[in-house]
This record gives structure tokens, C-alpha cells and sequence, in this order.
């Protein structure tokens, strides 16, 4: 299922760079419950305007795996239809200005001539290029020690420059499918969606907990970072050992729930660390006792 994602993933990336996209947004899914139409409507909507209509597709083909599967209820479906619409459509610099834009489209509760100031790594100002660029770039800054480095961007709509900016801002995602953030965020969707599927197989009860776990990489510059690494470690340390069957978790829910609550806007991971290796010791302790 995840080499069928990644395949759709690939082939809408070179029809939209080739301008081959098919323009015809997606229907929604058959056999999607009621309740959930609402929220897979809005996010097909809202990838048409991220991206385009390919992009729109792939997230329907991600979310039609899920449709009719056993122990997916319509909550659980719900919020995977939300949760995946809200990492595809992740926020780099492109997005920002596309939202600055829509502010001058009259979108509700959006004001015109408003500026935004917005502070970015300079990793991730790289990581919005093709990657045939990017990579030497970051190469490039981590040599001299600037991958770190954060810089302040001006988002305006208060005067004719500053929207001429956002539109050659907000013009570069045709190429955003090539770009080194793109690449990590399809890996990271895919994997995300694998460990759901995983978890339906070992631990049916821990799928809530596994697919809510997205809500934890959010927005841009140190906060995404921070989520993104906080993530990882909650996955590499309890959800993957347990689903390989290294770790004996019988309450896998309640373990991740438990490490998130731990996870503090620290970039050492001191306090996320700690509750892992706790949890890890109870484990260990209780197969001990056996």
C-alpha cells in the first residue's frame, strides 16, 4: 500500500511540472460515510488551491485506502481525512504568500494592505527549491555552519511591490513537487499512513493514538522542527520496536499518549526522553516479573 502511495505520489509530481495535471478536481471517494464528506470536501478544495487537481487526486488515493477498512469507524476516518489534508498542505513560504493573496480576494476574515513578518531556518528557505539546487545549498551552509541561522521574512499586501512579491512567491509552487521539503514531507505522510495501517494489524486500539499523532508537527521554523523530531522519536523508540515486535507494549495507546504529554519545546528532549525510557523500563520490568 505505501509503494501504491508513493507511485501515485511520483506520478502527479511529473504531470504537474510537465503540465500534463489533469484539471478535473476529483470526485469524492465511493463509500465514504456521510459525516466524513464535509471534511474530505473541504480538503480536496483546499489542495486544488495548494497545489492543483493532481495533488487533490493523491490525496483522494491516500484516503480511499482507509474506506470500508476493518476497525477504521467513521471518527477514525474523519480524522484521517483532516489530519493528512492539513500535512499536505504544510506551510512553506509559498503557502504564506498564497494566503496573503487570498486576503485580496475578499476570502472571510482576511483584511487587505496587512503585513506579516515571518521567521524561517534558513534550511527550510533552501529546502522550498528543486532539490537539483537545494541539495548543494545545504551542503553548502552546513560546511559553514549556517543551516541554523534564522531569518525574517516580510509577507505584505500594503503596497503594489510587496504584492508583486507574493505572486512570484506564490507562482513557485508548480515546483514545489520537486523541492527537497517536498520529499520529506511524502516520505513522512507515507509512513505516517503505514504505521495506521500497521496498527490496525498488531493494535487496533492504538490506531486513534497513532493517526492523531500528526497534530504534533505544525507550522514552520523551530516549531515544526521541534514536532517533526519529537515524532520521530516517539515512533522509532515505542510504535515501530513494538509493531517489528522488539518491544512488548500491551497498551500502545496509552504509551504514546503518555510520551506526548512529555513533549516539551525542548531540543534536547530531555523530559521526551525520559518518559520514553521509563516506559521502556516498565516493559522491561514487567517481562522480567513473568
Amino acid at each position: 500500500m505505501a509503494d501504491r502511495g508513493i507511485l501515485s505520489s511520483l506520478r502527479y509530481l511529473f504531470a504537474d511540472v510537465i503540465g500534463d495535471d489533469d484539471d478535473t478536481p476529483p470526485f469524492l471517494p465511493e463509500g465514504l460515510p456521510e459525516p466524513v464528506m464535509a471534511a474530505a470536501s473541504e480538503a480536496i478544495h483546499r489542495l486544488i488551491d495548494y497545489q492543483g487537481p493532481g495533488y487533490a487526486h493523491l490525496y483522494v488515493t491516500r484516503l480511499r485506502r482507509f474506506i470500508g477498512k476493518q476497525g477504521v469507524d467513521e471518527a477514525m476516518l474523519f480524522d484521517i481525512a483532516q489530519l493528512m489534508a492539513a500535512r499536505m498542505s504544510y506551510e512553506d513560504p509559498i503557502r504564506i504568500a498564497q494566503l496573503k493573496l487570498f486576503e485580496l480576494d475578499g476570502r472571510p476574515g482576511a483584511s487587505a494592505g496587512s503585513v506579516e513578518v515571518k521567521k524561517f531556518r534558513i534550511e527550510e528557505l533552501i529546502g522550498a527549491l528543486p532539490a537539483v539546487i537545494a541539495e548543494y545549498l545545504l551542503d553548502a551552509l552546513d560546511w559553514a555552519g549556517w543551516s541554523n541561522k534564522r531569518i525574517s521574512i516580510r509577507f505584505s499586501t500594503a503596497s503594489w511591490l510587496g504584492i508583486r512579491r507574493l505572486r512570484i512567491e506564490a507562482g513557485l509552487k508548480r515546483w514545489r513537487l520537486f523541492s527537497v521539503r517536498y520529499a520529506r514531507e511524502r516520505v513522512w505522510v507515507e509512513r505516517w499512513l503505514h504505521m495506521i495501517d500497521r496498527s490496525l494489524t498488531k493494535q487496533p486500539q492504538a490506531a486513534p493514538a497513532i493517526i492523531h499523532t500528526a497534530s504534533m508537527i505544525e507550522g514552520y521554523g523551530d516549531v515544526y522542527r521541534q514536532g517533526m523530531a519529537d515524532w520521530n522519536a516517539i515512533i522509532d523508540s515505542l510504535v515501530k520496536p513494538t509493531f517489528d515486535g522488539v518491544l512488548a507494549l500491551p497498551d500502545l495507546g496509552r504509551a504514546v499518549t503518555e510520551a506526548r504529554a512529555a513533549a516539551l519545546p525542548d531540543p534536547r528532549q530531555a523530559s521526551l526522553k525520559r518518559k520514553i525510557a521509563e516506559i521502556r523500563a516498565r516493559v522491561a520490568a514487567s517481562a522480567y516479573v513473568t
